[in-house]
């Protein structure tokens, strides 16, 4: 399969000739979104930067539920969270979802705003690939971020997102930096976009930082 990361929370996941998108953002984030067609677009939380799923092209359905989910022949989970360290609310609520793609389990964190909790961790520890928000404020930090990679057994590629960058450096949040500094193995991939397959998986947990679109 294909991830590539279109900046904030948002990536394009190509797999079996289905095209997921997730958390796409509306305008006010200036990132450059692309034109993009997708069968299927999730939505961990009701936010302007994280529900325009009228940007993704294609008639795709649409995915804001937690629990065992199939739509467009994709199948997914999800777990219910809280956006913010005071049980949803200041911020409200947020979802994890688990995708069953290729052999592999594929989780985006959207908007997860306190460390994970007994029954999330469970439903989390046959995940090798996670898409996490490391930048605070919004989210958990960096350091819960890498607190939560090391609570996962199968986790062996982790992938950043929701941190601070140029297009949005006036935003409160952290660049990557500080989460980099507490992990070890850590990738540039150089490009915005990785090919995984579960037989070529690194046999050690790894940090895959991804350029935006």
């Amino acid at each position: 399969m294909k991830i590539r990361w279109l900046g904030h929370a948002c990536f394009l996941i190509e797999t079996e000739g289905k095209r997921i998108v997730t958390d796409p953002y509306d305008e006010k984030v200036p990132y450059a979104f692309p034109e993009v067609s997708a069968d299927l677009v999730t939505v961990s939380h009701g936010h302007g930067d994280h529900n325009a799923v009228g940007r993704v092209g294609g008639d795709p359905g649409m995915i804001q539920g937690t629990g065992i989910l199939e739509a467009r022949g994709i199948s997914l989970r999800g777990i219910p969270a809280v956006h913010d360290d005071q049980g949803g609310a200041q911020r409200g609520k947020n979802i994890l979802y688990v995708f069953d793609l290729e052999g592999l389990k594929v989780a985006h964190l959207g908007d997860l705003g306190a460390p994970l909790d007994d029954a999330q961790r469970e439903a989390l520890a046959d995940v090798q690939v996670v898409l996490c928000p490391v930048g605070g404020f919004y989210t958990i930090d960096a350091r819960q971020a890498a607190e939560l990679a090391r609570q996962l057994p199968a986790l062996r590629v982790f992938v950043p997102m929701h941190y601070n960058t140029d297009p949005i450096a006036d935003w409160p949040i952290a660049r990557v930096d500080g989460f980099v500094e507490l992990m070890d193995n850590v990738r540039h991939v150089g490009s915005n976009e990785v090919t995984l397959d579960k037989d070529s998986l690194p046999d050690t947990l790894e940090v895959w930082i991804l350029d935006y679109a």
